[in-house]
């Protein structure tokens, strides 16, 4: 927010302190005030001449030869016997007779002044001598023209300093936006000005047009102007005013410079005129040429404004020459034939205002901030209007401003105004009555005092709240206060206590901490297991990543999930991450390739992170979408390592070794088919497993290798694959009282035993059943381990398999001897073999 020092001290009823001291303060009550700049520095020495004579140069078909007075103001310079100064001009409407601005030699052109600055000197231009030039309004930095010198006002004295006349001898700081987030009003030099004089302890008085109450208007003669709101919770208060017999043309000097300090650029008297006053109140206004609104519908007589939504894949082409398709939750300014702007973003071509506009609507509305926010994001138009709605604007002040802005309208157009005001106004009955956004705020004394940890009068405190135009009285041990129209930010007794310590300043409180009983943070079971997973990956040799967790649309078609079933965001900040991922294994197999290609032959990387899905979007606490935390994990080897062996057990080993450092045992179930959810979609059904506990049979997750299709999308080697586990499962599992038994202090027994089976029989099967059998015929009182060693097929024998399991045994109370494990296998081998049709190789 740019904030020009001379503009605001015209409302403060005081002389203000020296500008490094007022911005030190303004950088401790009110915002941080991020740069400073001299605007009259790059005017040093502009003088405002009168132009004596205009004759044509002799060797040019463009120059002429001007004698300027200056009213004697430079003693060092070449004059005539009249004491008049002669300068070489080539612009089309220079001539006798005119006041113009004048850049003396040695002074330099203001539109260079923040770059390179460019020193003029006395020179001659085909021969004759220029002392310096007279300047277009785009060299002196206040417009876009350079078609000719800018010609001032008649009445202005020969010889004055053109910044000293203009106000350029100014100030600008520009206060850090953020800092003015809840606070509309200080978007508008007034709200800054009446805050600085609250700081300064300066009774504010705002002018009686801006503070009068305004009556809400009636449009009984609606013949010239039909408003039509279709949204009023969007579009709470509309107020509009038709002008006619106006003149468009450029604004008076004094109009452009108050704009081109701050950052606008001049345009003509209309829309220059709506830009001050959104400068000065915060408060946007727009401006349509009537007629042109008027004979969209075929009626010249009437005009229709139509406040709705936009009808499916409507365009609108707007000011800046940008054609879009409107946002189907936009505000659509409209007629009957279609749109003519943005509500509250930006307005049409089709009916802006230009030098030919004779009558125009002059808009002051309320639009709701939200459906501004979204619009221009989406649409990427940002703009000083947008900037101040998406804060909140009081819809108290639209009419006021309205009001305000005819009065200068009238004055500098040579308009008249139509006597109808219009006011579609959907205000709750009260908040007119009390002309103010909240109701009256009862603050106890003591609670101010508790709360900012000093002694503060009731008085005082009053008094200070009145400085910036807050109704406030002290009655007995408590204040009444009631927030002016503009402030719609005091709504509780907080707001009114932060008002008082920020008015009183925060550097004046006592610099005491609040004491208070130092506890342990209660342990975190969550954080404490995402430790130790990190800690035992990180160790057998993976590497965690971080990834995003939006995704873009594609990436959840290339592992087979259906993007309809993930949240979307309606504001991405980019297409790539418009999706909230259904799960981790997406954008872990995203980086699969990316390391491959990087020359990494073999790795493992997981993630612990979050997803959401639309089939639980209100199963959460208070009806929120459910948060799932899981651990995603992927293996990858490259084709050329030639390993044996398929990526499923891979990712198992990681994964049984992590279920041994957490205390769980984990069991494993076939896909007897594809269940239709998000995170099973990448894996292939035939080649992954259920992940259960195997004391409670809680199902905790998936692992497995990927399907084809995602393999090939993702450019995935052969031998990859991967897991997803619930957090909050292994939290609970984790956790749970677990029988401890102490190792054995006899020794461990180790048995290889091979079968060969059908290719129709599984691995999980005969596993189950070889497990099962073990533990039936094993002895009391032992502990015993089976690992898989391998599964082998000849290239001979399709119809058989070669299954090997590893038996590890162990007693708790003697030592067990070989030809006790191998009767145990012998009994265990016989089942196989009778169940299966195996055979032990």
């Amino acid at each position: 927010m740019k904030v020009s020092l001379n503009w605001i001290s015209q409302y403060i009823g005081a002389e203000l302190p020296p500008a490094s001291e007022l911005i030190d303060v303004i950088g401790r009550q009110l915002g941080a005030v991020e740069t400073v700049t001299d605007v009259g520095a790059k005017y040093q020495g502009v003088i405002i001449v009168k132009v004596v004579s205009c004759v044509p140069h002799q060797d040019s078909d463009h120059l002429n030869v001007c004698l300027v007075d200056d009213g004697g103001k430079l003693p060092d310079i070449d004059r005539d016997k009249d004491g008049l100064v002669q300068v070489v001009c080539g612009a089309s409407n220079v001539r006798a007779g005119i006041t113009v601005a004048w850049l003396p030699p040695g002074s330099s052109v203001p539109e260079s002044y923040d770059t390179v600055p460019f020193v003029l000197s006395a020179r001659e231009l085909r021969g004759v001598l220029s002392n310096g030039m007279l300047a277009s309004p785009k060299e002196l930095s206040i417009g876009d023209s350079h078609d000719g010198i800018l010609i001032l006002e008649d009445e202005t004295k020969a010889g004055a300093d053109f910044a000293e006349t203009y106000g350029l001898n100014d100030t600008i700081i520009e206060i850090e936006n953020k800092m003015f987030t809840h606070r509309p009003d200080c978007f508008g030099m007034l709200g800054v000005a009446r805050e600085i004089a609250g700081i300064l302890g300066v009774a504010f008085h705002s002018p009686n047009v801006f503070l009068n109450k305004a009556q809400p208007a009636t449009a009984e003669d609606s013949g010239r102007l039909l408003i039509r709101n279709k949204l009023p919770t969007l579009t709470p208060r509309y107020s509009a005013q038709i002008f006619d017999n106006i003149t468009v043309g450029s604004s008076p000097i004094w109009l452009q410079t108050y704009l081109s300090r701050v950052g606008i650029r001049p345009i003509n008297n209309i829309v220059d005129l709506t830009n001050y006053f959104m400068m000065l109140t915060g408060q946007p206004m727009h401006a349509y040429d009537y007629d042109k609104v008027a004979a969209r519908d075929g009626n010249a007589e009437q005009a229709s404004i139509i406040i709705r939504s936009p009808t499916p894949s409507e365009e609108l082409t707007l000011l800046n020459g940008k054609t879009i398709v409107i946002r189907d939750d936009a505000i659509v300014i409209a007629t009957e034939s279609g749109a003519i702007g943005l509500g509250g973003v930006m307005g049409g071509q089709d009916t802006e205002v230009d030098d030919g506009t004779t009558s125009i609507i002059l808009e002051s509305a309320n639009f709701n901030m939200y459906s501004i926010r979204k619009t221009s994001m989406h649409h990427g138009l940002f703009s000083e209007a947008v900037t101040r709605f998406n804060k909140g604007q009081s819809p108290l002040q639209t009419l006021r401003v309205l009001k305000w802005a005819c009065q200068e309208i009238l004055a500098i157009t040579g308009a008249t105004a139509a006597q109808t005001i219009y006011d579609d106004n959907h205000l709750p009955d009260n908040v007119l009555a009390q002309d103010s956004i909240h109701s009256t705020v009862t603050l106890p004394i003591e609670l101010l005092t508790s709360r900012l940890g000093i002694e503060i009068d009731r008085e005082a405190a009053a008094a200070m709240l009145r400085c910036v135009e807050f109704d406030a009285s002290a009655n007995d041990a408590v204040l009444q206060v009631n927030a002016p129209f503009w402030r719609t930010d005091i709504e509780i007794r907080e707001d009114v206590i932060e008002e008082v310590g920020r008015l009183y300043g925060y550097d004046k409180l006592r610099l005491e901490l609040p004491s208070r009983t130092i506890a342990p943070a209660a342990y975190n079971e969550t954080l404490a297991l995402k430790a130790k997973i990190r800690t035992y990956l990180a160790k057998a040799g993976a590497n965690e990543v971080l990834t995003y967790s939006f995704v873009h649309g594609n990436l959840l078609d290339k592992v087979g999930q259906d993007r309809q079933l993930a949240f979307s965001l309606s504001n991405a900040l980019s297409p790539d991450l418009q999706y909230y991922r259904m799960s981790l294994m997406p954008s872990l197999l995203d980086k699969v390739h990316a390391n491959s290609k990087a020359g990494y032959d073999e790795f493992a990387l997981f993630e612990i992170g979050k997803s959401h899905i639309l089939l639980h979007e209100d199963d959460g606490e208070d009806g929120l979408p459910q948060e799932f935390d899981i651990l995603g994990f992927v293996y990858a080897s490259s084709n050329k390592l030639k390993k044996s062996g398929a990526g499923f057990y891979e990712a198992k080993r990681f994964l049984n070794g992590l279920a041994s450092e957490l205390g769980i045992r984990l069991e494993f179930a076939v896909l007897k088919d594809s269940p239709d959810v998000p995170i099973m979609k990448p894996y292939d059904i035939e080649r992954s497993a259920y992940i259960t506990d195997a004391v409670t049979g809680t199902f905790i997750g998936i692992v497995g290798e990927f399907t084809a299709s995602t393999r090939k999308n993702l450019k995935l080697p052969q031998r990859s694959a991967g897991f997803e586990i619930s957090i909050s499962e292994l939290v609970r599992l984790a956790t749970t009282g677990r029988e401890y038994v102490p190792k054995s202090r006899f020794p461990e027994i180790s048995h290889d035993i091979c079968y060969k089976v059908p290719t129709t029989t599984t691995y999980g099967e005969l596993n189950d059943f070889f497990s099962a059998q073990v533990k039936i015929n094993r002895p009391e009182q032992t502990n015993i381990t089976i690992e898989l060693v391998d599964i082998y097929q000849r290239s001979d024998d399709a119809d058989h398999k070669q299954i090997t399991f590893r038996l590890r045994i162990t007693s708790r109370v003697r030592t067990m001897t070989d030809d006790e494990v191998s009767r145990i296998l012998s009994v265990v081998t016989a089942d196989v073999i009778e169940t299966f049709g195996a055979e032990k190789i």
